[in-house]
C-alpha cells in the first residue's frame, strides 16, 4: 500500500468515526487517539475475536483482569526498572529527540538527523526508561512511587498460584488478559501503530520445561493463522525470528509476526520463550513459592512460559489497511473496507427505501429483530445508492433494504458488500439468513 493510500485510510477513519486525534479542539495531543463510534466497536470486535479463539474455544486457558498500577517491587523483580529502556539521542541543531535504533525508520541514519538533515549532530546515546511513574496517596516522594504497567504480563505472573489453584489447571495451561498498557515512547508515530497508551492482548502459557520448544512452535503457527483466518492475506504476513542481539533480557527465543505496513514490514505480534525467568524472579523477590508440583511424576518444577503478545490497536490498524480497497460499480468509484464479518463495526444495516410512515414501522421492527443478535445500523437519509456506498466504506457486510413491496410480499432485499449481489428473502427467515451469510 502506497503512502497516499495510508492517508486515505487515515482520512476515512476520521471522516467515518473510527479514530479521532485526541484533544483536537486544543490542537491535539501527539500520538494519542480517541476511538469514535465505529472505532470503539471495531476495537471491541478485535478483543472479542481474540478472546473467542484464545479462551472461549480452549479448555486450557483462563482469563483475568489485573490492576494497571503496581508497586516498584513488581518491576524490580521483572527487570523493567533496570532494563526497560531505549537508547535516546538528541540532535544538537534542531533539538529534536529520537530513539537511536529508529533513525533509519524515520528517514535519517546513524549520522543524519531525520528532522533537519544535519550530519554528525547527535549527542551520545543514553538510556531512557519507558515506564510512566506516578504516586499513590497524597504525599509525593520515596516510598509513594507506583508505576503504570508497560505490559499486562506481570499481573499474570504474580497471580500464577492464585489462578492455578482456583481454576485447578495444570501445565500446560494459560492465563490470558486484555487491557491497557503505557510506555513513554521517545518517537511514537505511524498513526495508531505506536502510541504511548495502547491496549494489549497477551497470553502467558505455562508449560513443563521439556515441552517449551514444542509449544513455542505451536503458538508461532497458531497466532500467524489467526490473522489469516480474519482476512489478512498471507503474503502481507511473515514470521521473523529475532537475532541474538534483539532478544529481551527474559527471552531465550522470540519471533515476530510482521505485517507489511505502508512504510514496510513491522511488528504485529511477538511470540517469546520467557523460560522460567519471570516466576523465578518474582519468587526470589517476594519470598513466595511460584512453582508447580506434578503428582503424576512426583516432581516439583517452575514452569517455562510461552508468551504471544499482541496489540489491539496495532491489530486494528493492520486489519483496516489490509481491508481497504477501491473498485468501480456501474462506472462509479467506490471505497470499501473488506473487513471480516467478526471485525466489522456493524454486521448489517437496515435501509428503508423511504422515510414515509408507511415503511418506518416495518423497518424498525426488522431492525429490532436483528439488533437482538447483531450490531445493526439504521439509515434512512439520502438516496439508497449513497447509503450503500456509505455502508461499503465502513465495512458493513450486509444491507437489508425495506421497500414498498415488503408490505405486500413480506420480503426484503439483502445486498452483499463485496459482490453487490442482491437477493429477496422472506422477513420471517431474515435473522437466520443473515446469520448464515455472516458465518456465525
Amino acid at each position: 500500500m502506497a503512502a497516499t493510500e495510508l492517508d486515505q485510510v487515515v482520512n476515512l477513519c476520521k471522516r467515518r468515526g473510527f479514530v479521532y486525534p485526541s484533544a483536537e479542539i486544543y490542537g491535539g495531543f501527539r500520538s494519542s487517539y480517541d476511538y469514535g463510534p465505529l472505532g470503539s466497536l471495531m476495537l471491541r470486535n478485535v478483543r472479542e475475536a481474540w478472546i473467542r479463539t484464545m479462551v472461549q474455544q480452549r479448555d486450557d486457558v483462563v482469563l483475568i483482569d489485573a490492576a494497571i498500577l503496581a508497586p516498584p517491587q513488581v518491576f524490580e523483580a521483572s527487570g523493567h526498572l533496570a532494563n526497560f529502556s531505549d537508547p535516546l539521542v538528541d540532535c544538537t541543531k534542531c533539538k529534536q529527540r529520537f530513539r537511536e535504533d529508529h533513525l533509519v525508520e524515520l528517514g535519517g541514519g546513524p549520522d543524519l538527523c531525520p528532522n533537519c538533515g544535519a550530519k554528525g549532530s547527535f549527542t551520545a546515546a543514553r538510556a531512557f526508561n519507558l515506564m510512566f511513574k506516578t504516586y499513590a496517596g497524597p504525599v509525593e516522594g520515596s516510598g509513594a512511587e507506583v508505576y503504570m504497567r508497560p505490559e499486562t504480563a506481570q499481573g499474570m505472573f504474580v497471580n500464577f498460584t492464585n489462578v492455578q489453584q482456583t481454576s485447578r489447571k495444570k501445565p500446560p495451561f494459560g492465563i490470558a488478559q486484555v487491557g491497557k498498557s503505557f510506555r513513554n515512547e521517545i518517537t511514537p508515530g505511524n498513526f495508531i501503530f505506536r502510541t504511548r497508551e495502547f491496549e494489549q492482548m497477551e497470553l502467558e502459557f505455562f508449560v513443563p520445561p521439556a515441552e517449551s520448544a514444542k509449544w513455542y512452535e505451536y503458538w508461532c503457527n497458531a497466532r500467524l493463522q489467526w490473522y489469516i483466518d480474519l482476512g489478512i492475506p498471507a503474503e502481507m504476513l511473515t514470521l521473523r525470528p529475532h537475532d541474538a542481539d534483539e532478544l529481551s533480557h527474559y527471552s531465550s527465543g522470540t519471533s515476530d509476526i510482521e505485517f507489511l505496513y505502508p512504510w514496510g514490514w513491522g511488528e504485529l505480534e511477538g511470540v517469546a520463550q520467557r523460560t522460567d525467568y519471570d516466576l523465578t524472579q518474582h519468587s526470589n523477590h517476594s519470598g513466595q513459592k511460584l512453582d508447580y508440583f506434578d503428582q503424576a511424576n512426583n516432581e516439583r518444577y517452575i514452569p517455562y512460559v510461552i508468551e504471544p503478545a499482541a496489540g489491539v490497536n496495532r491489530a486494528m490498524a493492520a486489519f483496516l489497511l489490509a481491508a481497504y480497497d477501491e473498485d468501480e460499480i456501474d462506472g462509479e468509484q467506490r471505497s470499501i473496507l473488506r473487513l471480516h464479518p467478526r471485525l466489522a463495526p456493524y454486521k448489517v444495516a437496515v435501509l428503508p427505501l423511504s422515510k414515509k410512515d408507511t415503511l418506518t414501522p416495518l423497518a424498525r421492527k426488522i431492525y429490532a429483530s436483528l439488533a437482538d443478535r447483531y450490531m445493526v445500523d439504521y439509515d434512512d437519509t439520502q438516496s439508497i445508492g449513497k447509503r450503500y456506498r456509505r455502508q461499503d466504506e465502513v465495512g458493513t457486510p450486509l444491507c437489508v433494504t425495506v421497500d414498498f413491496e415488503s408490505l405486500e410480499d413480506g420480503a426484503v432485499t439483502i445486498r452483499d458488500r463485496d459482490t453487490t449481489q442482491q437477493v429477496r428473502v422472506p422477513i420471517e427467515s431474515l435473522v437466520g439468513e443473515v446469520g448464515a451469510r455472516l458465518g456465525f
